[in-house]
């Protein structure tokens, strides 16, 4: 497999693994609650998006339906107000630490592909098994993007090269060929993801008729499907009832049902028997075999009534109506064709060519911004809203986990709750923002939609959802592998248990201060205080409410014998040296 190289790249391959787990801080009085009192599970995160990741790592791996991530496109543009051309100071910092000193000697492109390649990998990572990550991109770094993608993901796993269309009209100052669309690079966790269908239009129902007065529209199919070599018993004769002719598929071609479903839906023009007619030279030229080596056990559908009478019936049927599924066209004189119901062919297909008229462009996107936020519009190069909710619609279910690292304006979220405003679910979104604005404009404006926004006519009704704003903490662990004096003894909690269970943790301190949680049989405790020393001992053992197979317990130290606790099924982990690091 062609793989990318650049400068910098053997310092960045495992850098993921490095990144220090920090905590993340709620800051209650930046969120909002529901009509319940509650966050309905969506989370918006001020700090470095790496950093960040790797905080959500030990309660999300393998828990995120769908990443959008809309990252910098590296065009070298210094104006906009998202830093574009990575030369942003906390990119050069994280760059010095990663890479050290060589990273001065970058250009913009190794900066770009060390800055994302870590990333990459902790989204890959919290993905779920079923999930797919879609990437905004443009021309500048598209190819670098397709090859680094290949390379964490895997080819297999590369779904699509979407052009979304931008702009809904050419600019006529454009030197060169004007770029009228970017790209969305899609990747899924694992091989042969498939999309979810669109819903129909009525352009795309107007082809479906009603010509026999049949109970359903319908329209006309091909009654034939390729694979005649391998498929010989689906080769065979069906006689035309009106004419008497024997008609077989195209050459390298099969007939689309099995033959006894052939023989009962013919059976509804006239009455038909299964008759071997010495047809083997046919059939072979048809299957691209030798009369040797065709199959000789295939036997015609031919009509049991002479014709004249089988005629008759087919007339009967033809001008009765409610045609048989498989008929012959031109009133009897065409081919063999076959219906297709319009209640059997569900949604649309979605395509890599996404269109302004359907998914929105990026004026539209600038004036959803002021309408929202009074006239003003408080970020460069929003997305609009449309195409993000195109593809929720593809790749979510209503219960679906969304994660954005490069929220920007936060359109990923407002895409989110006008899908479950629309359809009744109950997505989640989590967004990542490092830049200042994250509270006055990527979480700003999910408050406003939440409360409604705009007057008059132009109002926009709220929704009743709510969200959790995050700072990033303190590392969890310092540099000589001890735990941080500033760790809360809650944060620990949480990442002993989603360590141990990568299951949803819910306090049960009230039950007991130690009490973690229990899960597939085992129950967890942590006996251990900030500032403090704890020793698990037989007292501790005796106060404890619940006991598992095992029971596993994290302390300072133990006074209990190693083959004692064996016998009482209890297992000793040492703080912190037996927590894992992520």
């Amino acid at each position: 497999m062609p793989t990318l190289n650049w400068m910098g790249k053997e310092k960045v391959v495992n850098h993921h693994r490095d990144v220090p787990y920090r905590v993340l801080e709620r800051m209650p009085e930046k969120g909002v609650l529901d009509s319940h009192g509650s966050d309905c599970g969506n989370m918006i995160i001020h700090g470095d998006n790496l950093e960040a990741l790797k905080a959500l790592l030990p309660e999300y791996e393998g828990r995120v339906d769908c990443v959008y991530i809309d990252p910098p496109y590296n065009t070298g543009n210094e104006g906009w107000v998202y830093n574009d051309n990575v030369n942003d100071p906390r990119i050069r910092k994280w760059l010095d630490r990663a890479v050290g000193k060589e990273g001065e000697d970058f250009c913009r492109h190794d900066k770009w592909l060390c800055m994302m390649y870590p990333r990459l990998q902790l989204l890959r990572k919290l993905l779920a098994p079923t999930g797919a990550i879609f990437i905004s991109i443009d021309d500048t770094e598209l190819a670098n993007l397709r090859l680094v993608c290949d390379e964490i993901f895997s080819p297999s796993c590369f779904v699509a090269d979407i052009s979304w269309q931008r702009n809904y009209s050419t600019r006529n100052d454009s030197k060169g060929i004007p770029a009228e669309v970017e790209h969305m690079l899609v990747y899924s966790k694992a091989p042969d993801w498939q999309p979810r269908k669109l819903p129909r239009t009525a352009e795309m129902d107007s082809k479906y008729k009603n010509p026999d007065n049949d109970v359903r529209p319908w329209r006309t199919d091909n009654s034939s499907a390729p694979g005649a070599a391998t498929h010989q018993g689906m080769v065979y004769a069906i006689q035309n009832p009106f004419s008497g002719d024997f008609v077989y598929p195209p050459d390298g071609r099969c007939w689309t049902y099995g033959q006894t479903d052939v023989l009962g839906i013919m059976r509804g023009w006239t009455d038909y028997d299964l008759k071997s007619i010495d047809d083997a030279e046919v059939r072979a030229r048809i299957c691209g075999a030798s009369v040797s080596e065709v199959r000789a056990d295939v036997k015609a559908i031919v009509l049991s009534k002479p014709l004249e009478e089988a005629r008759a019936d087919a007339e009967h049927v033809l001008a009765r109506g409610q045609w048989p599924r498989l008929y012959f066209t031109r009133g009897g004189k065409g081919g063999l064709a076959r219906k297709t119901y319009l209640d059997n062919v569900g949604g649309r297909l979605p395509s890599n060519l996404w269109q302004c008229s359907e998914v929105g462009h990026t004026d539209e996107a600038k004036k959803e911004l002021k309408a929202i936020f009074d006239g003003k519009v408080p970020f460069d190069t929003p997305k609009p809203t449309r195409l993000i909710e195109r593809v929720l619609q593809i790749a979510t279910d209503k219960d679906a986990l969304v994660l954005d690292s490069f929220a920007g304006s936060g359109t990923t979220a407002h895409a989110v709750l006008n899908m479950n405003s629309r359809d009744g679910g109950s997505r989640r979104f989590v967004l990542v923002e490092m830049e200042d604005y994250a509270g006055t404009t990527t979480a700003e404006r999910v408050r406003r939609v939440i409360a409604g926004y705009g007057e008059g006519s132009n109002a926009v009704e709220g929704v009743d959802s709510g969200f959790s704003y995050y700072e990033l903490g303190p590392a969890l662990f310092r540099g000589d592998g001890t735990l941080s004096p500033d760790v809360t003894r809650a944060d620990l909690a949480r990442y002993v248990w989603a360590t141990e269970t990568r299951a949803s943790y819910g306090d049960l301190t009230e039950e007991h201060p130690y009490l973690l949680g229990e899960h597939v049989g085992a129950v967890y405790y942590l006996a251990w205080e900030p500032g403090g020393e704890t020793a698990l001992t037989y007292d501790l053992l005796r106060g404890l409410p619940r006991k598992g197979v095992p029971t596993v317990i994290y302390a300072d130290r133990c006074a209990i014998a190693p083959e004692r606790l064996d016998e009482m099924g209890v297992v000793f982990k040492r703080v912190p040296d037996q927590i894992a690091r992520i």
